[in-house]
């Protein structure tokens, strides 16, 4: 057994409970984006404690620890800290303390994942490679915090970096990567629009504004489907709609807000100006005027090619059938501004208990099976050591 997968079995044995009660603690006091102040501040506190020195990321959220050699390369591995805008129905005795805010992604998972890493890694003298811990804020915001710590330096320095997901369709004692696109670009589109309104009698005297609504909530994601190579796998959702207060009213104001999300970077780069320009083209007719505000999200996470067989072999020194398929996700990761700018792989990491239903992230009464997070302790051990050895 290596040096690097001894230390992180023994660190488990002997530090299981740790583990378990960090991710406890922050499922019970959960913390929106740019808000992970506690949450910042109980990391360091962590960190500090093993001797490591943290440093807090400005604005006093997130926060970056470098260990290890510093003659030689430096692989950073991320966790995101933030908590959702949600009201926790799962029951569990440390369920959230913070009304409507609640740990549904599994970020909880992934800090608490990150620290024990952390900590069975310093407990070793020598490292093979420099290793740079990123806590991150507000991942789950547009635009994310990872575009903060990399504005704060993250990545001075830094060859590779590495991420883990939760993924609850997926058994816990299994990892799952796959080279390329892994997660999707995720855009948000919002459109307003006006008219003169009018009597529902006489809609050739004005600008009929909710026809005109209706035309873009069928036309927009049909011209789309005719615009964009469907092997990309582009996909526009509305998500609200409204207008209106009277049946024979035809009203001055509506708005429609939805989501566009595609598996192709080349594509994200072309939607804004295509989503445009079919509104324009749709609208033209109809004497309505609008207002379009088209929020660039994050780009497809790609996992690159050294990185992703690097991440391979970690997963593969967990443990025989630990390794699994996966597919691309139509959700969007903000790790994917990390790869923007230097190399690295995100994998997924099976947190289904194997009993009950495989609920959804994002969804009120997502849990995580625990025993995964001696797994993701160990991938990220695995990962420091497979980097050295890629070198």
């Amino acid at each position: 057994m290596s040096v690097l997968k001894h230390a992180a079995a023994r660190w488990l044995s002997e530090h299981h409970d740790d583990l378990v009660g960090w991710r406890r603690h922050l499922h019970r006091h959960p913390e929106l984006g740019r808000q992970e102040f506690k949450t910042t501040q109980f990391v360091a506190s962590v960190l500090a404690e093993a001797g490591l020195s943290p440093k807090v990321l400005p604005g006093g959220t997130g926060l970056t620890c470098d260990f290890g050699p510093e003659d030689a390369p430096r692989v950073a591995l991320r966790a995101d800290m933030d908590a959702l805008p949600m009201a926790e129905r799962t029951g569990l005795p440390f369920s959230s303390e913070v009304p409507n805010v609640a740990h549904a992604c599994g970020h909880d998972g992934h800090t608490a994942v990150l620290l024990g890493a952390a900590l069975a890694m310093a407990s070793e003298t020598e490292l093979p490679v420099g290793v740079r811990l990123v806590f991150q804020a507000a991942e789950e915001l547009m635009p994310g915090g990872a575009l903060d710590a990399i504005a704060a330096g993250a990545l001075t320095g830094v060859s590779r970096i590495f991420a883990l997901h939760c993924d609850p369709h997926l058994p816990v004692g299994r990892v799952a990567v796959k080279p390329g696109p892994i997660t999707s670009a995720a855009d948000h589109i919002e459109v307003t629009l006006h008219s003169p309104g009018g009597h529902t009698s006489r809609p050739h005297l004005t600008g009929d504004l909710v026809y005109a609504l209706g035309t873009l909530i069928t036309g927009v994601p049909g011209v789309l489907s005719r615009r964009i190579d469907p092997r990309n796998s582009t996909v526009m959702v509305w998500g609200a709609v409204h207008a209106g207060m009277a049946a024979n009213a035809i009203p001055q104001t509506g708005t429609l807000t939805g989501t566009i999300r595609t598996a192709s970077r080349q594509t994200w780069l072309t939607l804004e100006d295509i989503v445009q320009e079919t509104i324009s083209s749709l609208l033209a007719p109809l004497g309505v005027e609008h207002v379009v505000q088209y929020r660039r999200g994050v780009p497809p996470v790609v996992n690159e090619e050294i990185s992703t067989r690097i991440m391979t072999h970690a997963i593969e020194e967990i443990g025989p059938g630990v390794l699994a398929d996966t597919k691309q996700s139509g959700g969007g990761e903000d790790f994917s501004w990390y790869l923007e700018e230097v190399p690295g792989a995100m994998a997924r990491l099976g947190v289904w208990s194997g009993r009950g239903p495989q609920l959804d992230l994002h969804q009120p009464t997502f849990d995580l099976d625990e025993r995964a997070l001696g797994v993701g302790v160990r991938l990220m051990v695995n990962l420091v050591e497979q980097s050295a050895a890629a070198l």
